[in-house]
């Protein structure tokens, strides 16, 4: 008998599902996954986003500034 037949016939009709990732939380191992690969690109997004932030206030806004107490 291979492998996959003794795994079938062990896990019977949860066999080829995901598994979840502790038995009383609704939530598998993929979606799992899944969340943790979004709220990484999130998180780099928002890195990101407050660096040009704090560019454009520490550095462009002061020189717009100053061009209009010039003018």
């Amino acid at each position: 008998m291979g492998e996959a037949k003794r795994r079938k016939n062990t896990l019977g009709e949860n066999y080829g599902q995901d598994t979840r990732i502790l038995p009383w939380v609704p939530i598998s191992k993929s979606q799992a996954e899944l969340f943790v690969s979004w709220t990484t690109r999130a998180a780099w997004i928002g890195i990101v986003g407050m660096v040009v932030a704090w560019v454009t206030i520490r550095f462009i806004g002061p020189a717009f500034g100053w061009w209009q107490v010039v003018a």
